[in-house]
């Protein structure tokens, strides 16, 4: 039985993440080709134009790749970032360029031993609250941590804690849905 195409979208976005990787390590070039991933990812979120031409099946494979080679020699990324965006996107790649920039996230973030963290809470946390809550993590995952803050009014009150793929929820809705829970089966 074949796999899904959200599955082999993503198994595909793991390795060219892990072919990224070692080759960036293996030139030296890792911290380089994390913060230029990263940027082209923001810049992919925050552009219609970019997203389209992306995931858009109007536009060939070349064209892909050669709109993606100016976007990259304007924006100054090293060589090795260019030629890497440009085989995704003569691969047939291209729109899961964002997803392979997430997937490399994932293991920078592993190979530096960091744990990534996101905290949602219902309204805006505080510097103080957010050291607190940062300093408890790191002790209880006895390493480096890097916080993603999250604001989620539905959350009414408390707190949500996504670390990898573990959900710890302290909000009140959650409390609250378990006490309805309760209450339908009484």
């Amino acid at each position: 039985m074949a796999g899904s195409k959200v599955s082999d979208e993503l198994e595909a976005a793991k390795r060219y993440a892990g072919a990224l990787l070692t080759l960036a390590q293996e030139k030296g070039q890792l911290t380089a080709i994390h913060t230029e991933f990263r940027d082209f990812v923001a810049l992919a979120n925050g552009s219609k134009d970019l997203t389209r031409l992306l995931i858009s099946p109007a536009y060939s494979r070349d064209d892909k790749a050669n709109a993606i080679g100016e976007i990259a020699k304007k924006s100054g990324v090293s060589p090795l970032f260019a030629k890497f965006l440009g085989t995704m996107a003569k691969n047939g790649r291209a729109r899961d360029i964002v997803a392979t920039g997430a997937a490399f996230e994932t293991l920078y973030a592993k190979q530096r031993g960091v744990t990534r963290v996101i905290v949602r809470t219902a309204e805006a946390m505080s510097a103080e609250q957010t050291k607190r809550i940062e300093g408890i993590i790191r002790a209880a995952a006895g390493g480096d941590v890097e916080l993603t803050r999250e604001v989620d009014p539905a959350l009414v009150g408390g707190i949500q804690l996504r670390i990898g793929s573990r959900l710890v929820d302290a909000s009140l809705a959650a409390k609250l849905n378990r006490m309805n829970t309760v209450m339908k089966g009484a």
